[in-house]
């Protein structure tokens, strides 16, 4: 289905933006209470608890049986714009030393008690997200049609957003069909930018626990067992050949992660079996199905050269689809951008850089088959990204997932809802 047709001359009223300091401190709770994927019920209490405060909003809850939340406000005839923001932290360590720096601890879906930690800037989404609703409601004069707010729960597993859509009770049965569908992650890019992206934005990403099975025993008699650590080493080696030795990488990179490796506990006993964990990013679909294929193929010839007593069982843990933007919303997005913030080397770019990571944003629009559009905005100290480039060392600079991730708030929080609400008075404006 084609985009609503985009308003050729937007307006933008930064005179309604409200109180920053109220959000502010708004995302500084945020920050030192965040909560896992699929745990998120203070989190979502809050949200709707500020979006109640501001008394014109529609608000829906427990949406797909999960804890999403959205609000609708209708204010005429015209277009309708989802709006979304991810509301889930990580199991990461803070170490950033912030007076607000999260001390959670919390047990998560598997019953494993983690640190907890908001290391992807979900914070700054929801805040930014509500501070837009509030913008949006004072400037109702500006603009005519249907803002669909969507609070997203378990965005790191790539769950949340199929949830909402596909569970009982699903999304689209609270909220009207939008006709576009928009969102913004924070990056660690210099505070201030924002960047676009044409067509392919994000990877998409397959993620497995392997278990790895062997013959437990004395250390000191290896001959009379299965090793399944030796095994998950070779394992983990082996993996690294696909994209190295099998993947073109002029065209179509993709990466091979193992990011955990567990078995035994004990240096004289030899365990029974080992586990490793995985992720996969590729960019588009025939390398895609080339690298899981090879990623079977390899943990299977592992262990059978192993002699292993059985198979190796490989569970599913989350998929991320790929996410493209849409020409037309993007050109819309563009135009908007352009008026509102000034351009480079530290303003607004329509050539941005492909997401690192992958992201379920667009299961909100292919769903309904909506047309979509999904920006980043930096969030490292300008100051500091200037010492650090000076320097040569921009890699330095802390990324999303670290345990010292954490945007300065301003100007990233101005920059942020104004270009949430710049995008959707894009299509709503009057």
């Amino acid at each position: 289905m084609p985009a609503a047709k985009w308003n050729r001359r937007p307006t933008h009223d930064t005179g309604h933006l409200p109180s920053l300091d109220v959000y502010q401190d708004l995302y500084k709770h945020f920050h030192a209470h965040p909560e896992l994927s699929h745990l998120e019920s203070e989190t979502a209490a809050r949200v709707t608890e500020e979006l109640r405060s501001l008394g014109s909003y529609d608000i829906f809850t427990n949406i797909g049986e999960t804890h999403g939340v959205a609000a609708v406000l209708k204010n005429g005839e015209g277009a309708t714009v989802l709006l979304r923001a991810d509301m889930d932290g990580l199991p990461v360590e803070e170490k950033t030393g912030l007076e607000y720096a999260s001390k959670t601890r919390m047990r998560d879906s598997e019953g494993v008690e983690r640190p907890t930690m908001h290391a992807c800037g979900h914070d700054m989404h929801i805040t930014s997200l509500l501070a837009t609703a509030k913008l949006m409601l004072d400037a109702k004069k500006a603009w005519r049609g249907t803002l669909i707010l969507c609070f997203q729960p378990a965005e790191e597993k790539g769950a949340g957003a199929k949830a909402m859509v596909e569970g009982n009770g699903g999304l689209y049965t609270k909220v009207p069909i939008p006709d576009v569908v928009l969102g913004a992650h924070v990056m660690p890019g210099r505070a201030g930018s924002l960047e676009t992206k044409r067509g392919l934005v994000a990877s998409a990403a397959d993620s497995f626990r392997v278990t790895l099975h062997g013959r437990s025993g004395h250390g000191s008699q290896p001959h009379r067992t299965i090793d399944p650590i030796v095994m998950a080493a070779s394992t983990v080696l082996r993996l690294q050949t696909i994209v190295s030795r099998e993947v073109d990488p002029y065209n179509c990179p993709a990466v091979v992660t193992v990011g955990s490796i567990h078995a035994g506990d004990a240096e004289n006993i030899i365990p029974e079996h080992a586990e490793i964990k995985l992720n996969i990013r590729t960019l588009d679909p025939e390398t895609r199905a080339h690298v899981l294929e090879g990623t079977r193929r390899i943990i299977n010839a592992e262990a059978m050269a192993s002699n292993a007593p059985q198979e190796p069982e490989l569970e599913s843990l989350s998929n991320f689809p790929f996410l493209n933007n849409d020409d037309e919303v993007t050109t819309g997005i563009e135009t908007t951008f352009a008026g509102i913030f000034p351009g480079r080397p530290h303003g607004y770019s329509s050539d941005g850089p492909r997401l690192g990571g992958s992201e379920d944003f667009g299961i909100l629009a292919t769903s309904v088959n909506r047309p979509s559009c999904f920006w980043t905005y930096g969030g490292t100290d300008p100051a500091v990204w200037d010492e650090k480039e000076k320097e040569g060392k921009l890699k330095e600079i802390p990324i999303n997932h670290s345990s010292y991730f954490a945007p300065v708030i301003m100007p990233t929080l101005k920059v942020a809802i104004e270009g949430l609400a710049g995008g959707a008075l894009t299509w709503l404006a009057t």
